[in-house]
């Protein structure tokens, strides 16, 4: 089943991204793909956050999700809408929430980002994701053209129980939308990716943000498919906002599941003894 990915360099307008948006959601369904894939933060980043205040909505009132839909509804395709920063219902904090709309433009499924990125890194990178959003507290998997999607974002890449969650719900399509910087998605973008492919025996979807964005961030591109035995199918690299396809071989999930079964092997983990 053929499928598209959006790697995206999201600016500040929610308007312009919407755009973007929408002219990639009408290409892919032009290019045969039965989904759409799309990068965390697809309608807005902005780490200015007296800038970006402005343009927060409720999901019921948010322009981009609106758009999308639309546009789902109207090109016949499904669209894995990486995630918008939208109010949350407690009027405080915002969340950072995915969504998996169908070709009529409704809404299957909503899962919220669980792991926070607060992080210093060596080049003088801080993020403090959890100052300004709440953290989601269930996984999600949803049924969809390619079977069932297991939802997670970004920072979720690094916590294997999560996966395991998910895989153990029936997910055979792992989406991981992201906006890595460069110096985490070089050193461990790829083989994170790989690892959660084989170790959950699932399609690994990962479209990703690209480029230096215009509020001065760089994130590192590389939207990835991986297949169930860690071959990658496809990698954008790093040339910036494009549309890719990949064609998924649904047959060599069920293939890869029966040679190495790790599905039916995994064993409830108890604490660990200290001695």
């Amino acid at each position: 089943m053929r499928i598209a990915i959006y790697q995206a360099r999201t600016g500040i307008v929610p308007e312009s991204n919407a755009r973007d948006l929408t002219a990639a959601v009408v290409e892919a369904g032009a290019g045969g793909a039965a989904i759409l894939f799309t990068p965390e933060m697809s309608g807005l980043l902005d780490r200015d956050r007296a800038r970006a205040a402005v343009h927060y909505r409720s999901e019921a009132d948010d322009p981009v999700l609106a758009a999308v839909r639309e546009a789902a509804a109207a090109a016949r395709i499904w669209v894995a809408l990486g995630s918008l920063a939208l109010l949350g219902d407690d009027g405080d904090r915002l969340v950072n929430r995915s969504f998996l709309i169908d070709d009529e433009g409704a809404i299957r499924a909503r899962y919220d980002k669980m792991h926070l990125f607060d992080v210093d890194l060596a080049t003088g990178e801080s993020w403090r994701e959890s100052a300004s959003f709440a953290p989601g507290a269930q996984p999600v998997v949803a049924a969809s053209p390619l079977g069932f999607i297991g939802l997670s974002i970004c920072y979720d890449l690094r916590f294997a129980a999560l996966y395991a969650a998910l895989s153990d719900a029936g997910a055979t399509v792992l989406a991981v939308p992201a906006a890595f910087t460069v110096p985490t998605g070089e050193a461990h973008w790829h083989v994170l990716l790989r690892t959660r492919a084989i170790e959950s025996a699932c399609f690994v979807v990962a479209a990703a943000q690209c480029g230096t964005h215009e509020d001065g961030r760089a994130t590192y591109g590389h939207s990835l498919v991986v297949d169930p035995w860690g071959r990658v199918l496809l990698d954008m690299g790093d040339r910036g906002s494009a549309l890719g396809f990949a064609d998924l071989d649904l047959d060599e999930l069920a293939a890869v599941r029966g040679r190495l079964p790790v599905l039916t092997h995994r064993r409830p983990i108890p604490p660990a003894a200290r001695t």
